[in-house]
């Protein structure tokens, strides 16, 4: 059993990376507030990439600086790193464009709570129905 417990805790990046993901997950399915939608979103986002830096890590690895004459040179491949720092960017732009969207999502209907704004959108539907018969 301690040997099992020894491997687990070894690798707490990954607990922690299930940790955040979980948690990201909760709040985006959980709550009706479309900003904390959005939050558990990003959380989420982090995790991944935590993720895949975790696993693009090399150990005892160097940078790919090519050495003449030596061939016993472990490399770190930092492709992966790079990709990620991209994946940081699109989130940053994609989480502000989403809370550039809820914005005016507030400002039309007054509210940022999902129940809500289903709520009056079929109320308004209903009255279109209501309408288009009367007509």
């Amino acid at each position: 059993m301690t040997s099992l417990a020894n491997q687990i805790l070894s690798h707490w990046n990954y607990l922690a990376v299930i940790t955040l993901m979980m948690i990201g997950l909760y709040i985006a399915i959980s709550r009706g507030n479309l900003v904390k939608k959005v939050m558990g979103m990003s959380v989420f986002q982090t995790s991944v990439i935590l993720l895949y830096v975790s696993m693009a890590k090399v150990t005892g690895g160097t940078a790919p600086i090519l050495i003449e004459g030596r061939d016993d040179i472990i490399y770190s491949n930092p492709l992966p790193h790079v990709l990620m720092l991209t994946a940081i960017v699109v989130g940053v732009a994609t989480t502000a464009l989403g809370l550039a969207l809820i914005v005016r999502i507030n400002e039309a209907y007054g509210t940022v709570e999902e129940d809500e704004i289903v709520a009056m959108d079929r109320a308004e539907d209903e009255r279109d129905l209501r309408s288009e018969d009367a007509s």
